[in-house]
């Protein structure tokens, strides 16, 4: 076999590898076999949520074995077929074998990506909300950098926006800014995104053309739905309504209706202003702040260390997760999985998918340079 298609064959057992250990292999084949017996049972929907939650978790893991085993068996198939052409001289056997190899390599990278994306709300709707560090108007123009950036990232993946909240800067950019992005998986590609994000350039604002560093904080938690119950009473927050910014003009709104929920006992708070109407923007803000109690829980479950709390409380120094720097060299590094981009310009428009991949990774993996390996 030749020396580039072995390294593809190396590549593709090692995602196998990768993809049974996710699976917990044995184990998975047992509750697939469980949850097939539980469903042939027509009790099961005497409790419709909970067969819904069966019946999803069943399929995922049929998809999911389905694939490693035909991925396994594909790759035996074709150095099977080199073997056999080498041994009989037949280049056209052996040609065609590497080219099914060579397309087996993008699925297998697929194939990874998706099973890092198969947290218990990953393939939910997700809100993100960015907000603005300290210095005035260049970290609030560096917030409204950030906020076209992901806006960008939803729309190359058809995901659709939603501006529930927008705090306008004095001069320019924003204070703060809440989103709604819906599209499956959209909270599980976004979720390694929470932290601050650190921007060196010379600064549009400064007469004297100086190098300036701005920072702004970025928070996601997922969408929740029906199924998911988060107990909270009027009587554990504070609910305060104030008038909503715009662009001003015809649109300008001239009531009350912005709200904001503050939970007392954990002093999480949400706003939104997206509706004229108090009453709906009442609503969503409830949606989004048990949306966030939920994220508080999930996190505890998960139990990751992460300092996303002392983030919003300090949006600086010592708490970034990627920094983005444009002079005096063009470079974007993110901080925890050590990959980085000499096109700045890119990613600011939206090309996140190796930053999100890696740091995926490496909560699944644990450590940064083998989970940046496994996605080369």
């Amino acid at each position: 076999m030749r020396a580039e298609t072995q390294n593809i064959v190396d590549e593709i057992r090692q995602a196998i590898t990768l993809l049974r250990r996710h699976f917990d292999w044995d184990q998975a084949i047992k509750r697939l076999e469980y949850l097939n017996v539980r469903a042939e049972d027509a009790s099961l929907w005497n409790e419709p949520l909970e067969a819904q939650k069966l019946m999803r978790e069943r399929q995922g893991l049929e998809e999911g074995i389905a694939a490693v085993k035909g991925l396994t068996q594909a790759l035996e198939d074709n150095i099977g077929l080199i073997e056999l052409g080498e041994e009989e001289g037949d280049e056209g056997v052996i040609t065609e074998a590497e080219a099914a190899i060579r397309s087996m390599q993008g699925e297998a990278k697929a194939r990874q990506v998706e099973t890092l994306l198969s947290g218990e709300a990953d393939a939910n709707d997700t809100y993100l909300e960015i907000h603005a560090g300290a210095g005035g108007t260049e970290s609030q123009d560096w917030a409204s950098m950030l906020l076209r950036m992901y806006t960008r990232w939803a729309e190359r993946r058809r995901f659709k926006v939603e501006v529930l909240e927008v705090h306008d800067g004095e001069e320019a950019g924003i204070k703060s800014a809440t989103l709604m992005i819906k599209g499956h998986n959209a909270y599980g590609w976004l979720k390694t995104e929470s932290g601050v994000h650190r921007l060196v350039r010379i600064s549009p604002y400064d007469s004297n053309a100086r190098r300036h560093t701005s920072f702004a904080s970025v928070w996601v938690y997922p969408v929740i739905d029906d199924t998911i119950e988060i107990d909270v009473s009027e009587s554990d927050v504070r609910i305060d309504t104030y008038r909503s910014s715009g662009s001003g003009g015809q649109h300008v709104n001239t009531t009350d209706s912005a709200v904001r929920i503050t939970h007392i006992a954990t002093g999480i708070a949400v706003a939104c202003q997206a509706e004229r109407s108090q009453h709906k923007n009442r609503a969503k803000a409830w949606e989004m702040l048990r949306s966030r109690l939920y994220e508080e829980e999930l996190k505890k479950r998960e139990a990751i260390a992460n300092a996303t709390e002392a983030s919003k409380s300090d949006i600086g120094w010592g708490h970034q997760i990627r920094s983005y720097v444009l002079q005096p060299y063009q470079l974007v590094k993110d901080l925890r999985t050590g990959v980085e981009s000499t096109s700045p310009s890119s990613v600011l428009d939206g090309d996140l998918d190796d930053f999100m991949e890696a740091s995926l990774s490496q909560r699944i993996e644990g450590g940064a340079g083998e989970a940046v390996a496994d996605l080369d």
